[in-house]
């Protein structure tokens, strides 16, 4: 992208968001909805398209959906209708998937996401309920295919083409997962399949306002490779354009269908694109349509849980955490909620975070584990920030109690610091002050220094008392004894 003069060029992404829903069974059937099971057990005669076997909706599955709708605020109709969409692969054994074609559940909605510090709006053209296909699984001399995933509940989320950089895409598509968390919806897991995208992506000169030809990118499974394969799309599309300028846009990018692979780092040509047409749809023969109640909708609407975006601006606005901060939290609904939870104990929000996100993660993540993962539960991890803010350990014990917090799970921060004596602060002033008579007795320029307004010096002096007592003094007895005797120098 750097030799290319991408400021001449606008890309045009629309995003396709398949969301599995968390239901108990398929969506046409008593089958379990559960992934991780041996293949082929969580199957029966509708999942595998067995001669005369009829579909029976899952109302869960719906409830769902309309939540979503009410959470991005969705046009609901009342009434909609399901269609047949065919096609010829081994992991769709009726040969047709069960779709909203015509008359979708959902019909727009707005998505707030922060692009790099700026709040943008993405808008939603549709949503509608699918049923899923199984999973072909390739071996080194044969290829099998598990239905266990098939009949399983979707939620396509269709976006309008208003997202124009690969970090808008993302944004959007983390935003839309965040949502189906927070609605206990999907647990939006990528690396299972339970939330994958597709990608719509064309460019055009700037200011041209037409739509050129689109091609495809299916089924990417996590928000980095999301990002890398728009960017090596646009890329493609622009260098072909700016190569064959006399060609037609049609004739350069003819739609298609397109995997991305990480080794190449390239968008791999897997079909070309087929059109509603070549899908044959029509109205599904043995489903009823949906119809709601406005009640229905009403009494759904007066559940709705707090929504990640209301979160991240109570958490900038109130809390006073910075945009990043709060985005990493909200992001995710577990750790989101164990923040709230830690709360209740420590009102120190920024220091709370800080210790979530950035000590306790840094300190697991070697290990491929997260505060979650291992259970310190969220009263610990309070208790030992409070522990700081009350002047009880100093931020140097504090990193070796959270070292020992994560050997041990279980204990309490404060029953760690009462069993060790190297952790009990320094808070008397009668073992502090002659260290800082010797700091202060080997230091005189820095006495000038911070005089002279430069608080740097200061910083330097705290620094070399807390160094002389091993991080076991009382910063705060520090700061008071400096101040005082440089005061009186």
């Amino acid at each position: 992208m750097k030799d290319l003069p991408y400021e001449l060029w606008e890309p045009v992404i629309g995003l396709e968001i398949h969301v599995q829903l968390n239901t108990k069974s398929k969506l046409f059937s008593t089958a379990p909805n559960r992934f991780g099971d041996e293949p082929n057990t969580n199957i029966s005669v509708v999942c595998t398209g067995q001669p005369g076997a009829l579909p029976v909706l899952n109302k869960e599955a719906v409830r769902k959906a309309v939540q979503f709708g009410l959470a991005v605020g969705s046009k609901i109709n009342l009434i909609s209708n399901f269609d047949r969409k065919s096609y010829f692969y081994p992991d769709s054994p009726r040969n047709f998937q069960i779709t909203q074609f015509e008359n979708p559940l959902l019909v727009g909605g707005l998505v707030t996401a922060d692009v790099n510090g700026k709040t943008m709006t993405f808008q939603i053209n549709r949503a509608h309920i699918e049923d899923d296909a199984g999973m072909l699984k390739h071996f080194t001399s044969f290829a099998g295919v598990d239905y266990n995933r098939a009949g399983a509940p979707l939620i396509e989320i269709v976006s309008e083409p208003c997202i124009h950089s690969p970090r808008e895409a993302a944004a959007y598509a983390m935003a839309v997962r965040a949502i189906v968390l927070y609605l206990d919806a999907s647990d939006g897991n990528m690396e299972e399949g339970s939330l994958r995208i597709d990608a719509n992506i064309s460019v055009r000169p700037k200011g041209e306002k037409g739509l050129r030809p689109r091609i495809e990118i299916k089924n990417m499974n996590s928000f980095t490779f999301l990002e890398m394969a728009i960017e090596a799309e646009i890329s493609r599309q622009i260098a072909l354009y700016i190569n064959n300028p006399q060609r037609a846009p049609i004739e350069l990018i003819p739609p298609g269908t397109y995997r991305w692979d990480p080794d190449t780092k390239q968008t791999i040509l897997m079909r070309r694109k087929e059109s509603a047409d070549d899908y044959r749809y029509f109205p599904e023969p043995d489903l009823v349509p949906i119809v709601l109640t406005e009640s229905y909708i009403d009494e759904l609407r007066s559940t709705l849980p707090e929504l990640p975006h209301d979160r991240f601006r109570r958490y900038v606005s109130d809390l006073n955490l910075t945009e990043y901060a709060a985005s990493t939290l909200i992001n995710e609904k577990m750790l989101s909620d164990y923040f709230e939870e830690a709360l209740k104990i420590c009102k120190n929000a920024r220091s709370l975070c800080n210790w979530i996100t950035v000590e306790f993660a840094g300190r697991l993540k070697e290990k491929g584990k997260t505060l979650l993962d291992i259970g310190i539960p969220p009263a610990h991890l309070a208790k030992l920030v409070q522990m700081i803010e009350e002047n009880q350990i100093t931020g140097r014990i504090a990193k070796s109690v959270a070292d020992e917090m994560v050997a041990s799970p279980g204990m309490d921060p404060e029953a760690i610091v009462r069993q060790n004596p190297d952790y009990q602060p320094v808070g008397d002033i009668a073992s502090i002050e002659p260290l800082v008579d010797q700091v202060l007795a080997e230091n005189p320029q820095s006495i000038a220094d911070f005089k002279q307004g430069r608080d740097k010096a200061f910083a330097f002096l705290v620094g070399s008392v807390m160094k002389l007592t091993r991080g076991k003094a009382s910063p705060q007895v520090v700061n008071e004894l400096l101040r005082k005797k440089i005061s009186q120098k």
